[in-house]
């Protein structure tokens, strides 16, 4: 039973906000069902790719997802996820996820002041955010290889940062980008044993049902509503990777 509530609780959590969902889910793997750290990763990624499809299509059935910056995102994602979940047997990531933790903090105070950037109130950046995308993807597909999140905490605030995007846009964008690097890891992890088969079925029943449902609400949410709630987790999930 507790895999199916980690997966329905995970699934709405990480549709509605964007993320894929893994920073809720591999702590509660690892204090619940009593996972090590490395199955906790590569078991949280298997449900963060099923979080990431279910969700993009729940925000594309509201005409939310920007299909090109999705693309850019995802071509260096995929890249790096592999490296990332590989990283995993010589890396303790103590200090990557302080300086993790670090950077989100920095974003969750810059997201409300999203309207007074210069090439958001100049309706984009051009080729600039092209770049950004690409540079976003690669970290975020590292990321999430390395600490099993869906890579939404980084793609989400650069759509919307660099690519001044609307909330609901960037979420959407941000989950249809993750499919393919949250299907490598998590390929990657299986192959090397840290995925818990076990617990994947509940698991991915409870994402199944959550993330639809969390997409569909999103929606409904006004953007700077959504946006304040998104910098809120931000802080949250910041001061946790400082606290390691």
């Amino acid at each position: 039973m507790w895999p199916f509530v980690i997966g329905l609780l995970a699934g709405a959590f990480g549709a509605l906000l964007g993320l894929g969902g893994g920073v809720l889910i591999v702590p509660m793997l690892v204090a619940i069902l009593k996972l090590s750290q490395h199955e906790a990763h590569g078991t949280s990624l298997v449900a963060v790719s099923l979080t990431a499809i279910v969700g993009a299509i729940a925000y594309a059935l509201g005409g939310s997802v920007d299909w090109t910056a999705a693309f850019l995102l995802a071509v260096t994602a995929v890249l790096f996820a592999r490296l990332g979940a590989r990283f995993t047997r010589r890396l303790k990531g103590r200090s990557l996820r302080k300086i993790f933790g670090v950077f989100l903090l920095i974003t969750a105070l810059l997201l409300p002041f999203k309207q007074h950037l210069p090439h958001v109130r100049a309706g984009g950046a051009g080729a600039l955010s092209w770049v950004i995308l690409l540079l976003a993807g690669g970290l975020a597909g590292f990321l999430s290889g390395l600490l099993g999140v869906g890579g939404g905490t980084v793609m989400v605030p650069a759509l919307v940062l660099g690519g001044g995007l609307d909330q609901h846009l960037a979420q959407g964008t941000s989950l249809a980008a993750m499919v393919l690097p949250s299907l490598i890891g998590a390929y990657t992890h299986w192959s090397l044993g840290h995925v818990r088969r076990d617990v994947v079925p509940g698991l991915l029943l409870g994402v199944l049902i959550g993330a639809f449902l969390g997409g569909r609400v999103a929606l409904g949410i006004p953007e700077e509503t959504l946006r304040t709630l998104f910098a809120v987790i931000l802080v949250w999930t910041g001061l946790r990777y400082l606290r390691g």
